[in-house]
This record gives structure tokens, sequence and C-alpha cells, in this order.
């Protein structure tokens, strides 16, 4: 009996270990038939592909799985190779494509917008669609799909319709995630803008930052539009008007990117022009600075001439100026020659003042 409690006791705890191994990677498993969940709680991966076969549908989500977990996924769904390959791979635009008759691989950029390092974070949901499964992979900052879950779970009538039912729970969600995104870049180009025509400078460098961010952000939402498109054409007739409402939320988040993107570059070049408003008053007040300098180092360059013509020790000089009258010729004169020099100099160095003459055109219009 010990040693039967002993093996029931190990036989728990692997249980125990290995729900929770798979609990860090499934986030949710349930079978759908008929508008409703068919068990309160997860099932497991074995047990949810063959309740795929038994009508319905079964919705599973993975978050951040490791290689060798979607391996078993794909061998229980028959998921092909090159579809898993592409889940597996982060930096992957919005698209979606047929593989294997009726599976379809949806890829989707989900965001969240970090206002203190005005950043925009993304992450990627990939859903493998068929008539009879969703398997959803999560990985970096993604938007919850807990609450897409539970708010189809409260519309039989629309999960009725099939898997594509929560297709569309995933892609209003991820674009409902977008208008804070939006919000948060438009609060921030607003302050740059303010602060720019203003006729302060901003630094460049948050500028070039936030038109980097409002890119990335555009390649993220842009391709979605055709996604979308896509998905409303094969979709069940009494789906096509959500799908084309997401739609619409689409095409109006990526007007307002394109529109943050081209007003950045508008700011960037108002930026730059500040700068050179800028740069120019500081060249000028250099300018005017080494004037006054040069101008009194030209005063100064005959005294110093003189002082040190007067400061030699030769007897000529000396044997010459034993009266003030000799010094003053000498010492005025020495300064007056030198000075009358420079200016003349500078008269022939001044480039002569040209005068514009602007003829006025005349238009001859024949009658």
């Amino acid at each position: 009996m010990a040693i039967i409690g002993g093996c029931s006791m190990l036989v728990t705890r692997i249980r125990a270990a290995h729900y929770l191994r798979e609990s860090a990677v499934i986030i949710d498993c349930a079978h759908y038939q008929d508008g409703q969940r068919r068990q309160d709680g997860p099932v497991s991966l074995e047990d949810a592909a063959a309740r795929s076969r038994q009508g319905g549908f079964v919705w599973l989500g993975m978050f951040e799985p490791e290689p060798e977990e979607l391996a078993q996924v794909q061998a229980a769904f028959g998921l092909h190779e090159l579809a898993v390959e592409d889940a597996q791979t982060f930096h992957q635009r919005p698209k979606v494509e047929l593989y294997g008759g009726d599976v379809r691989l949806v890829i989707l950029r989900t965001a969240r917008y970090d206002d203190d390092a005005e950043e925009v974070e993304f992450g990627r949901i990939s859903v493998f669609l068929a008539p009879t499964f969703v398997i959803t992979v999560r990985q970096g900052v993604a938007s919850e799909l807990r609450e897409a879950r539970q708010r189809l779970e409260q519309r039989p009538e629309q999960l009725a319709l099939g898997s594509t039912s929560a297709l569309w729970a995933i892609l209003d969600q991820v674009v409902d995630g977008y208008a804070p995104v939006v919000a948060g870049l438009e609060h921030d180009i607003d302050q740059v803008e303010a602060t720019v025509f203003s006729g302060s400078v901003a630094p460049t460098e948050r500028i070039y930052s936030l038109r980097r961010e409002a890119t990335d952000f555009y390649r993220a939402v842009h391709p979605l539009v055709g996604v979308v498109v896509t998905i409303e054409r094969a979709a069940p007739p009494e789906l096509q008007p959500y799908l084309r409402d997401v739609r619409d939320h689409v095409l109006q988040v990526d007007e307002e990117v394109a529109a943050q993107r081209d007003l950045l570059g508008t700011v960037l070049e108002a930026n730059i022009a500040v700068i050179s408003v800028e740069q120019t008053k500081v060249s000028h007040r250099q300018n005017s600075t080494i004037e006054q300098l040069t101008i009194l180092a030209t005063v100064f360059l005959p005294l110093t001439f003189v002082t040190g013509f007067f400061g030699q020790n030769f007897g000529l000089l000396v044997n010459h100026i034993a009266s003030p009258t000799a010094f003053w010729v000498y010492g005025i004169g020495g300064l007056v020659v030198p000075l009358l020099l420079l200016y003349f100099w500078l008269r022939v160095r001044r480039p002569p003042r040209q005068q514009l003459a602007v003829e006025p055109t005349v238009s001859h219009h024949s009658g």
C-alpha cells in the first residue's frame, strides 16, 4: 500500500509539474460549439485536437512558446512547417497566407506607447485559422486577448458563426489598442510643434526619434488594411459588417499616422530653419566682436611700432632726438604716417558698392 501511495503521489506531482509548464505557455484552450463554450476550464492539447474533429472549433491561446512546444502543436493540428516558421519570426509585417488548403496564417502587429520614453513598443500575434480551430501565438508586447475571448463568449450569435468570429474579436481588440498610441504620439508632436513654431529650438534628436516611431507604427498599421479586406471577403455574410467596421477603424488610424509622419517632417524642416537663424545670429555677434577687436588691434599696432622704434638703442636715434621738436616730429609723425597709410590701404581694399539697377519687365500682349 505504501508503494502504491508513493506512486500515486509521484504521478500527481508529475501531472502538476506538467500543468504548470503548460500553463506558462498555453494561456487558455476551449472548445466552442453552437455558440457556447463546452467546458469551464482549459483542456489539454491532445483533448483540444480531438475535440476539433467533433464539430465547432477549438481556440488555443499561447504566449511565447518554445520551438519544441510549437512542434507539438504542429503535430497535433497538422500545421504547415512554413506557417510555423513564420510564427516564430518576430520581425514580420502584417499579412495573411493560405497554407494546406483551409488553414490560414494571419500575422498582426500590436502596439503600446511608452509616454515616458516616447517609444512605441511592438508585439505580434500569429493566428492559425481553420474551420475547426483557432491557434493564437503571442510574442512581445501583445494585446491581452482574454477580453476578446470573454466579449466573444458573451455574443453567442456571433460565436456560432465559426472560427472567423474569433479572428474578428482579435482584430477588433488589436485595432482598438492602436488608439492610445495615436493619442500619445499626437500629444508629443503637439509639444514639439508648439516649441518650434514659437521661435525656440527643439531638440532635433527628439524630433528624429518621434518621426522614427511614427514611421515604424505606420509600417505596422498600413499593411493591415489589405489583411482586413482579404479576411472580410472570405468571412460569412453575417460577420462582414463587423469586419467592415474594423476596416474603417484601421483606415482612420492609417490616415492619422501618415499625417503625423508628414507633420513631423515639416516640424523637422522648421526646426532646422530655426537653428539656422540662431546660428546666423551667433555668427553675427561673433563677427561684431571680432570687428571690435580688430579695430583695437589696428589702433595699438602703430603705437606698438613707435614704442618699438624708439626703444631701439641706436646712436642715430639717440643723437638726433635732442629737443622736444625732434621728439614730436619723430614721435607724432611716426604715429600719423602709419595710420594714414593704413587708412588709404583700407580704402583701396574696400569692395566698391554695386548699384543693382532693376529694369521693369515689359510684357507684350498681342491683340
